[in-house]
């Protein structure tokens, strides 16, 4: 039995009777203007003063400024982000850094946490949970896309990273884990008394 050539047959036509596809040529993609990309992640042995954003001031939950570029010479950072105040992986991690707070401070450091939480939302995090150390507003993300920290669960939540910088600002611990939050506390302690 004979099909009669018609729209409904011709996708049943063999591959050989098929036009062949011609490659269009490839032309290169440009970034759209005003957009950041990270070209590289902040890793161990990196310079904070090499990140130009580390000198930006940021706000703090109490409303005071912060400039990490500021502390060089002077203490070691402890710098942990996190994704959004107020949910359960980020309070654990938040007060397991409260909890061991007295041990920051007796190796010399000082403990930033930040997220991209408004300085309100963050305040009042940091009063219901009896947060000692200041959290950072990083609004719009810039630091944690110029420090290169990758999204987790295919982007849609903001990646948990913790870095310890030396008095020299050099970084000694960069640690990315979202599901392991108390994790980023002894990683970072371990980092600082080595």
């Amino acid at each position: 039995m004979a099909l009669a050539a018609n729209s409904r047959t011709t996708a049943f036509r063999s591959a050989a009777a098929r036009p062949a596809v011609v490659p269009r040529a490839v032309r290169p993609v440009q970034a759209p203007r005003n957009r950041l990309v990270a070209s590289a992640a902040l890793k161990k042995g990196d310079v904070l003063s090499d990140f130009s954003e580390a000198y930006k001031i940021l706000k703090t939950n109490t409303n005071d400024t912060v400039q990490l570029g500021n502390f060089k010479g002077k203490k070691p950072i402890v710098l942990f982000f996190y994704p959004k105040a107020a949910t359960p992986g980020c309070t654990k991690e938040v007060c397991k850094f409260r909890d061991e707070y007295e041990r920051f401070t007796k190796a010399g450091a000082v403990v930033f946490g930040i997220s991209s939480d408004e300085p309100s939302v963050n305040d009042a995090f940091a009063k219901a949970n009896n947060i000692k150390f200041p959290l950072l507003t990083d609004s719009s993300s810039i630091l944690r896309k110029v420090f290169g920290i990758p999204g987790d669960f295919l982007g849609l939540l903001p990646g948990r990273q913790t870095y310890v910088f030396d008095k020299q600002g050099k970084c000694i611990m960069a640690f990315n884990d979202q599901l392991n939050a108390e994790q980023h506390v002894s990683e970072a302690l371990s980092a600082l008394n080595a």
